[in-house]
């Protein structure tokens, strides 16, 4: 396919390189244009806009941080439906409102242009591998046109229904992760001022019931104070308020949510939003201090 790929970040630089891998024709586009140099040398073709990268395309796959960043390269000046043709596809694997993917989807419609929400999850390391899980919402026919583009960035691709839901499913995980995150920091911090040698107790709690993909991953990280981001604690400060934004709406309580958020709020309050949210560390280790 002819794939168009918008923000090319942490995560979209190496989803980029595995459409390339896989034999699509790319073209890019970054608000950075040093962004996307390494890209080229890699085989892809740059954009100044995402206009054009929509006129290069068959399908534009953006990947940007928030929900404004969404509306304007899909539906702003010198956006994707500027050039947008009749049966252009674009999948949007940032994590955004669900309602803002729901208005997308519709204006999209108008122009006979499919809008599928598709947030990712897996981190830096899945994007790199490859195998992140994508959750999906939006037209089932645009889902199944898309399945190239999923096996080339992805393990899994699950379709969630309507759009929306594949945001929707993105936040739950965002919930589960974030209590996940904020349980081994505790773990680890608890770990470290009893004296447990720290590589043993990676080992043996990883081989029982209380292992997790965090722990497995930043737990490591968190006991050598690597807080080098895979993913950012302001960008998971801004899916938290998504998340408990959205719970409102549909009256589901999340009192863990709204206390990993004020953890991460002690790590953003000493400027260290750009750090790793296995910094999340820190906002324990300064309760332990007192």
């Amino acid at each position: 396919m002819r794939v168009g790929l918008v923000g090319t970040g942490i995560m979209g630089a190496p989803m980029a390189r595995n459409l390339l891998r896989a034999g699509h024709t790319v073209t890019v586009h970054n608000r950075s244009p040093a962004r996307v140099a390494p890209l080229v040398e890699a085989g892809a073709t740059v954009a100044a806009s995402p206009r054009e990268v929509a006129a290069r395309a068959d399908a534009v796959v953006t990947c940007v941080p928030d929900t404004p960043d969404v509306e304007a390269v899909v539906a702003g000046p010198n956006g994707i439906l500027d050039a947008a043709q009749p049966g252009l596809l674009v999948v949007d694997m940032s994590t955004i409102a669900p309602g803002a993917a729901r208005a997308l989807a519709e204006r999209t419609a108008a122009l006979q242009v499919d809008f599928l929400d598709a947030p990712v999850s897996g981190g830096e390391q899945g994007a790199i591998n490859g195998t992140l899980s994508i959750m999906v919402g939006g037209r089932r026919d645009a889902f199944d046109r898309a399945a190239p583009i999923f096996a080339a960035i992805g393990k899994t691709a699950t379709y969630m229904g309507a759009s929306g839901q594949g945001q929707m499913t993105k936040l739950v995980n965002q919930v589960v992760g974030a209590a996940t995150l904020a349980a081994v920091a505790e773990g680890i911090q608890l770990g470290a001022r009893a004296g447990l040698d720290p590589a043993a107790l990676i080992d043996a709690i990883g081989g029982g019931a209380a292992s997790s993909w965090m722990w497995t991953n930043l737990g490591p990280r968190m006991q050598r104070r690597d807080f080098t981001p895979g993913f950012m604690v302001k960008l998971q400060q801004k899916d938290l308020r998504l998340a408990i934004a959205a719970a409102a709406e549909v009256g589901a309580p999340l009192p863990l949510t709204a206390l990993v958020q004020r953890l991460l709020a002690a790590v953003e309050a000493r400027g260290d939003g750009a750090l790793g949210t296995q910094a999340i560390v820190t906002a324990i280790e300064a309760l332990a201090r007192g």
